[in-house]
């Protein structure tokens, strides 16, 4: 049986509250990502949702973390809140060109978060996910999808998925719909329901299922009990490489969650 890598990260390494239960006491915050790097195996950049980043960046992010380490890299809002997404091309172009090459092997999957008014448009969203590239700069783009309106819970929309090779991100969340459906060669999770009383986040039996989830997924199956819009994908027997971050919900329990889900994996 081949079980393919499990990465288990949080959502960026900024956040005041990570100084007083995360963080050790009087670390400069110039070596928290180095820091952050040696205790979860990912980190969901969400800083370039909101403005471009300096080529320099990427290059320092990546020489601060560990062999192994996978950033993945939440792309801009100018891609995606946009009333017609065909029209994104030159977005995408500015986005993917600011440097995020310079990550090499660190490079996870490029998140393509959706707001959560956006209705599938099947037409649309088909010329959108063909602006997509398979490489910026000779380093291999990955593609996660966060749908987050009802709508995209159609087969239509899992075939254009499965055609163009991208992840639909798989949420664990009170507000959004949980699509599980596999439609590319990795899968990308968001965990958001964690609780601020709990201080794993998920209590101890919640952490066992998700560790159960993500096993199945990286030895390639689509496991049972999960909310599907079409036919279950065939199993993979190379597996499936898993993105899983613990996300939102409680943040400041973030970094406990993921560390927790780590142990058990």
């Amino acid at each position: 049986m081949t079980r393919a890598p499990i990465h288990v990260g949080i959502g960026g390494w900024t956040f005041a509250p990570w100084r007083d239960n995360f963080y050790p006491k009087g670390l400069p915050q110039a070596r928290e990502l180095e820091y952050a790097a040696r205790q979860v195996t990912a980190i969901e950049v969400n800083g370039t949702y909101y403005r471009l980043q300096s080529r320099d960046s990427f290059r320092k992010w990546a020489e601060a973390v560990p062999p192994g380490f996978v950033f993945t890299v939440k792309a801009s809002r100018y891609c995606t809140n946009r009333r017609v997404l065909a029209e994104a091309g030159e977005g995408i172009a500015n986005f993917l060109g600011q440097g995020i090459a310079e990550l090499g092997d660190a490079l996870g999957p490029i998140l393509w978060q959706f707001m959560p008014t956006k209705q599938f448009d099947p037409a649309d969203f088909a010329a959108f996910l063909a602006l997509l590239p398979r490489e910026q700069d000779g380093v291999r783009l990955r593609h996660a999808l966060e749908v987050r309106h009802e709508s995209f819970k159609d087969p239509r929309f899992i075939d254009l998925a499965r055609d163009h090779g991208a992840a639909i991100v798989f949420a664990d969340s009170p507000d959004y719909p949980a699509i599980a459906d596999l439609t590319a060669d990795f899968v990308y999770a968001r965990l958001q329901d964690a609780r601020e009383d709990e201080a794993t986040g998920y209590p101890p039996a919640a952490l066992d299922h998700w560790a159960k989830v993500a096993g199945s997924w990286s030895e390639g199956h689509s496991p049972q009990g999960l909310d599907y819009v079409a036919d279950r994908a065939p199993a993979s027997a190379s597996g499936r490489e898993v993105f899983l971050f613990m996300i939102n919900g409680a943040k400041r329990r973030a970094p406990a969650a993921a560390k927790a889900l780590i142990e058990r994996l």
